[in-house]
């Protein structure tokens, strides 16, 4: 039985399955649920994972309830041992209405200002492709999914900086657990370039996605899934792997304060080595020609997004400058690595998103690479 090493969606999906079981009268209560682990593949036959189910109990003849516990693998992880409550209600179905409906019970993120909860198309893939050869024909579902301390572990993310409020967000973009510091997530990360070094179609342009964020944005905007790669924080070591498998085009797409940090030469991001985003601010308000009491303002906020929020409030025009120089110091000095490296016949663009998931700044080679990905 393989159980850890799982992304939040994995556990969400588990409780579900093991509660929809209950409502067809498939026996006891399961041990272990089956698994698609992969649904963009489920027509494929592929092989299936049994994943551990806590607890599952009928609560009235349409509703039943679905528990596991997040085993997230080796590694430090917030959510190891984090109980997941699925209850599942038989709905009627309707044709203008989807089978599925999710609801954000207690600890589940909501994005701000509305009561929608936050779900990647992966997470709400996983859950479809996996319950919906369980459906009875007449029968829509509804599922409130719970996380009893998943308010509290939400404070310790940066899901508020986001826009997502409340609780943890279901935002996993993939099943198994990617440990972005990891040594062997960047060995990952260069099988996948060498992968592609093979395929003439993907071979000459990447998209390197910084984040689970990236990853969950970047085709909403138009990017087309197949040119996207998860960086996690070995930025650096990436750029020279995409040089030397031929890549030529390749585009840095990041949340701000998170791609500033190349802007100041820090090429490897985990905040545990390095940090500086507000020096490097600051510094390139300095190059820009921002007054003084401008510049210790934003060298004295909480975070990139808060120095640029007070700095629109005064001169909004300044803030729009500042982000573009920061993507433009990105690209550079971006190119200048590869260049230490022996590497210069790459070109490399930067784009950026601020915490509200919106497109905030592009350097020139970013505009350019963002517009021909996206045709």
């Amino acid at each position: 039985m393989t159980s850890s090493g799982y992304t939040l969606p994995v556990w969400v999906a588990a409780a579900a399955v093991a509660a929809v079981r209950l409502l067809r009268g498939d026996g006891p209560a399961p041990a272990a649920v089956p698994l698609c682990l992969q649904p963009d593949q489920a027509g494929s036959q592929l092989p299936q994972e049994l994943i551990d189910v806590e607890a599952a109990a009928l609560l009235a003849p349409d509703r039943a309830l679905g528990i596991s516990r997040c085993q997230p693998g080796d590694g430090l992880d917030l959510t190891r041992g984090l109980a997941v409550w699925v209850e599942a209600q038989w709905t009627e179905r309707l044709a203008d209405q989807p089978w599925l409906q999710l609801e954000a019970g207690e600890g589940v993120g909501v994005l701000a200002g509305s009561s929608e909860l936050c779900v990647s198309g992966f997470a709400r893939a996983l859950l479809e492709c996996n319950l919906q050869p369980l459906m009875p024909e007449s029968h829509g579902l509804r599922l409130r999914i719970t996380l009893p301390g998943g308010r509290q572990l939400a404070q310790r993310t940066s899901n508020e900086a986001f826009g997502v409020v409340d609780g943890l967000a279901l935002i996993g973009t993939q099943a198994a657990v990617q440990r972005s510091a990891d040594p062997d997530q960047l060995a990952r990360a260069r099988a996948e370039l060498a992968r592609r070094a093979n395929d003439p179609a993907l071979a000459r342009d990447l998209v390197l996605v910084i984040g689970e964020n990236g990853l969950d944005l970047a085709p909403r905007l138009g990017l087309q899934a197949p040119l996207l790669l998860k960086a996690g924080n070995w930025i650096g070591p990436l750029l020279v792997a995409a040089a030397e498998q031929g890549v030529e085009r390749l585009l840095l797409f990041g949340y701000q304060g998170k791609l500033i940090k190349l802007a100041g030469g820090i090429f490897h991001t985990h905040h545990h080595l390095a940090d500086g985003r507000l020096e490097v601010l600051t510094a390139q308000a300095a190059l820009l020609g921002l007054p003084l009491e401008q510049l210790q303002q934003l060298a004295q906020a909480a975070s990139v997004d808060e120095a640029l929020r007070q700095l629109a409030a005064l001169d909004a025009s300044a803030a729009q400058a500042l982000q573009h120089r920061v993507a433009s110091a990105v690209e550079q000095r971006s190119a200048a690595y590869l260049a230490r490296h022996g590497e210069r016949s790459m070109r490399i663009g930067a784009v950026l998103f601020d915490r509200d998931r919106r497109l905030c700044a592009e350097g020139p080679c970013g505009a350019e690479l963002l517009q021909a990905f996206r045709a």
